[in-house]
């Protein structure tokens, strides 16, 4: 068996009309099509890979984000194109930034579940 690429990452999310906003409004995320699980949610597509936000039925205890944001905490990364751009943009519209490296191109964020977002430029190679 090889397994050729990513094809989705699935998160639990409170809400998904809320967390819609960040990642449609935020993120500029579109939705695509998904079938009827019985319980709400929406998929987007992000380049050859896609994101699924599934809302935990009122009482159930989704997989829950990390607390601290360390290289071991378990997060979702997204390819941005300008970086100073991209900060500029999280910063005007009150998005706390969790932590920069400029250095190497990278930033961290919350989704409103706390689900840590790594913004960061391509890599050569």
């Amino acid at each position: 068996m090889i397994a050729r690429s990513v094809h989705h990452v699935s998160l639990t999310v409170r809400d998904v009309e809320v967390s819609r906003g960040f990642y449609e409004g935020l993120l500029g995320l579109e939705p695509i099509e998904r079938p009827d699980f019985g319980l709400p949610g929406v998929w987007y597509q992000a380049g050859t890979a896609q994101v699924h936000l599934i809302q935990a039925p009122e009482g159930v205890d989704g997989g829950k984000p990390p607390g601290s944001l360390t290289p071991l905490a378990n997060h979702l990364a997204f390819e941005i194109d300008d970086y100073s751009k991209v900060l500029d943009q999280l910063h005007a519209r009150g998005i706390e930034v969790q932590e920069t490296r400029p250095e190497i191109g990278q930033m961290w964020i919350r989704d409103p579940d706390g689900h840590i977002i790594e913004l960061t430029k391509p890599r050569s190679g």
